[in-house]
């Protein structure tokens, strides 16, 4: 029989917390930078919550060619397609920085959100999130250039519009990687870094990139 999960109603919910209160079904792994997590095709058997680090998620067409779905950081999730009865991995996921990651089985993931009503509605939340982002990205990418679409990649990442403090500072991105984001080749998204770099939105450090949120008036101007 299953062992009931404890309840807890705080306003500062930590999913942290309560995930390593959930018993047998999840454990924590790590990963070094480029490692693969899982590859599309895998089975859909486990739910990701990054405790540290940062995550591509990727998918490649039957032709081929590969596109960069996104880029996850701490506290988000990822891989619950299971949960919706995909029995296979749509994508690939890696991880781009040394990850700490909370892999949790299916079962788990289904009764811990039944048990605990503010995790449930936390994770929905996330979701209903993550989802208007994937409608944002399209209109984006249908409406707007290239330059406004890399530099507001670049703020995403910086987490700047999300609560709490901007990160400015963020793993250096292959141009590869962002010009499968935004649907444009690598020399152009090397002229508008090196534009961005002159104009003083972007640094570049050893091993990272610092974004200012100056870079905003990229996104604004018509």
């Amino acid at each position: 029989m299953a062992t009931a999960l404890p309840v807890r109603k705080k306003r500062d919910f930590d999913p942290r917390e309560f995930l390593a209160t959930i018993g047998e079904g999840r454990k924590v792994v790590a990963f070094p930078k480029k490692q693969t997590i899982f590859t599309q095709g895998d089975a859909a058997d486990s739910i990701f919550y990054i405790q540290e680090g940062k995550v591509k998620l990727t998918v490649v067409s039957k032709t081929g060619k590969e596109a960069t779905l996104g880029i996850l950081s701490e506290r988000e999730f990822f891989g619950e397609g299971g949960l919706a009865g995909q029995p296979l991995r749509m994508g690939s996921a890696t991880a781009m920085t040394d990850c700490e990651l909370l892999q949790i089985d299916k079962k788990a993931m289904i009764l811990a959100l039944h048990q605990e009503h503010t995790f449930s509605d936390l994770f929905v939340a996330y979701l209903l999130g993550r989802n208007i982002r994937y409608e944002e990205d399209l209109v984006d990418q249908l409406f707007n250039s290239s330059e406004k679409r890399l530099a507001r990649v670049l703020l995403l990442l910086a987490h700047f519009g999300k609560d709490g403090v901007p990160e400015t500072v963020i793993p250096k991105i292959s141009q590869e990687t962002l010009a499968e984001m935004i649907g444009t080749t690598r020399s152009r998204v090397s002229f508008f870094m090196n534009r961005f770099r002159e104009l003083g939105f972007v640094d570049y450090g050893e091993g990272a990139m610092k974004v200012h949120s100056s870079l905003l008036n990229i996104v604004l101007h018509d």
